[in-house]
């Protein structure tokens, strides 16, 4: 088989392609991609999947047998633990086993750089290019078992604001979805006011016969939680815990393009975060709408976090982020954090002393309504890309009665209408699936919009 990296990592499923040959053909491709940079050092970590500790000990014994000095995760670790390390270790290069938000059917492998952040793409193109080149190094065991995440845990307690959470008795209710954030909210909150409710914190390789994902129809139990109670949030994070999702103190779910704009504000209104934003062209015109005000330069990226990691490699960016729960903060890493960004939430709150209902309030206020929908709709065959590449050539000048005001063909076909509102349709490279992304002033325009959009496949 060929085995591809995708937009964030090697993903297959276990038994069938994600296998101890395959994986180790990757490892050794990739020690000797480090060798070829004249590497010496790595750091392997691993979530909560089954057999991840297996798989990353293969990993681990390739690097050692190549002549690296390892060190690998003790325990189950977040991803941006295991990239905080690979910097802070001084590592050329880390490796995280994990698929991420995928069923529990895969495991991956990430790669990751020594500056923190997700891989570039002239890594995994060097590394793809030498898979199967060279026959596995095994039999050295030799490396270095350190507790990632208490060293990651021990940085981010240091982002906190002073005494913030030591001024009323509260609680937030913490879903790990049995994934690698599991117990780590309590361990950040334990010396604090605030009582951190846990559900889903037990480790289960099937995580509850669900999508590790941190989405709307995936936190029922979340939602409910958060009302029964009476806390002022419910925070969710994905298997790897670099994506974050956020229920209000009404057990409503808030959209990631309100999230964004909330961390945003908190990042350089509250922190005094210098420099740019950076932003998915498939994320809130609300982002465009701070920036100005605030003065701020705005980044517009392909869909995809490692487009904002490398503006926060190149540039001074405060914060950056994308559509999916994935926010990156410039005292960091230049790396999604969704337990971070869970607790800058929670900051927030607190700081302001008001409802995450009120600040959502607050925001619709200043800049204005905005409502979000993403419908990924399968189609037939090669349905979306056709479509995607008829609107290119033949661009709408109207969708629902809304008049197109401008056309952002960054990555697939956005059209902005006179509103600001907009409508992206992406076809997925990897399944016949085409994404609808629709966020407009009013709910009711939502929807109209997709209707619209629908129609438009086979017409």
């Amino acid at each position: 088989m060929t085995i591809k990296f995708g937009t964030d990592g090697w993903r297959a499923v276990i038994a069938k392609d994600f296998t101890f040959d395959n994986l180790l053909k990757v490892a050794q491709a990739h020690a000797d991609h480090l060798k070829g940079k004249n590497g010496k050092k790595v750091v392997v970590g691993y979530d909560t999947r089954f057999m991840s500790e297996e798989f990353a000990a293969a990993v681990a014994e390739v690097f050692s047998s190549n002549g690296f000095a390892v060190i690998l995760s003790k325990g189950h670790c977040t991803t941006p633990a295991l990239s905080l390390a690979a910097r802070d270790f001084e590592a050329d290069e880390g490796v995280m086993i994990t698929a991420s938000h995928n069923t529990y059917q895969y495991n991956g492998y990430k790669i990751k750089g020594g500056y923190g952040g997700p891989a570039t793409p002239e890594i995994i193109k060097s590394v793809e290019g030498k898979i199967g080149n060279t026959s596995p190094k095994t039999g050295k065991t030799e490396w270095e078992e350190i507790d990632l995440n208490s060293h990651y845990l021990s940085v981010l307690k240091k982002y906190i604001t002073p005494g913030v959470f030591n001024q009323r008795p509260e609680k937030v209710v913490h879903d790990p979805m049995h994934g690698a954030t599991i117990g780590l909210l309590h361990r950040l909150l334990e010396d604090t006011l605030i009582d951190v409710v846990e559900i889903n914190h037990f480790r289960d390789a099937f995580f509850g016969f669900k999508h590790p994902e941190p989405v709307e129809k995936n936190l029922p139990l979340l939602r409910g939680k958060t009302i029964a109670e009476e806390a002022v949030a419910g925070i969710a994070n994905d298997g790897d815990g670099d994506r974050v999702g956020i229920v209000d103190e009404a057990g409503e779910f808030l959209s990631t393009q309100i999230v964004f704009a909330l961390l945003l504000l908190h990042t350089i209104r509250n922190r005094k975060e210098d420099g740019a934003i950076a932003k998915t062209v498939s994320t809130t015109y609300l982002v465009d709408r701070i920036a100005k005000k605030e003065g701020r330069k705005l980044y517009k990226t392909p869909v995809g976090f490692k487009y904002i990691a490398d503006l926060f490699l190149k540039e001074k960016i405060a914060f950056g982020g994308e559509e999916s729960g994935g926010y990156g903060f410039g005292f960091h890493i230049p790396e999604r954090d969704g337990l971070l960004s869970g607790l800058m939430i929670l900051e927030m709150i607190h700081l302001h002393g008001k409802s995450l209902t009120e600040l959502v309030e607050d925001l619709f206020s200043e800049f204005g309504t905005a409502y979000y929908k993403r419908l990924d709709l399968k189609v037939e065959g090669d349905q979306g890309r056709i479509l995607v590449e008829k609107l290119k050539k033949e661009p709408l000048t109207e969708l629902a009665g809304f008049k197109v005001k401008e056309t952002d063909l960054t990555d697939g076909v956005k059209l902005i209408f006179e509103n600001d509102g907009w409508v992206l349709f992406r076809a997925s490279g990897t399944e016949p699936v085409l994404r609808i992304y629709v966020e407009m002033p009013e709910k009711s325009e939502v929807d109209m919009i997709l209707e619209e959009s629908k129609k438009l496949i086979g017409g």
